[in-house]
């Protein structure tokens, strides 16, 4: 993707939207398998369908695209919530 294109929109699922968070904190694979309780390898392979789906070469072009859409909130810029689920409280 070239700085003249606009990030393609994309349908994440809530473990994708997750991971991508942790990458935006800056977390390793490795902690974000170890945070998660998934094995490294599971982490490697949401990456790559997450790169895959966006459109994206790498890490850093992927939180561009997720700062993009709002899908991450990075020191109080740009924030959103993330999907909640049914059994969290208000």
């Amino acid at each position: 993707m070239n700085n003249s294109e606009a990030p393609p929109a994309v349908a994440l699922s809530d473990r994708e939207l997750e991971i991508v968070n942790l990458i935006s904190e800056g977390l390793t694979n490795q902690q974000i398998a170890d945070q998660l309780t998934i094995k490294k390898r599971t982490v490697d392979n949401h990456i790559s369908n997450i790169l895959n789906k966006t459109k994206t070469d790498n890490r850093v072009a992927l939180v561009r695209w997720a700062l993009l859409w709002g899908k991450v909130c990075l020191d109080n810029v740009n924030c959103c919530p993330l999907p909640r689920k049914e059994t969290e409280p208000n």
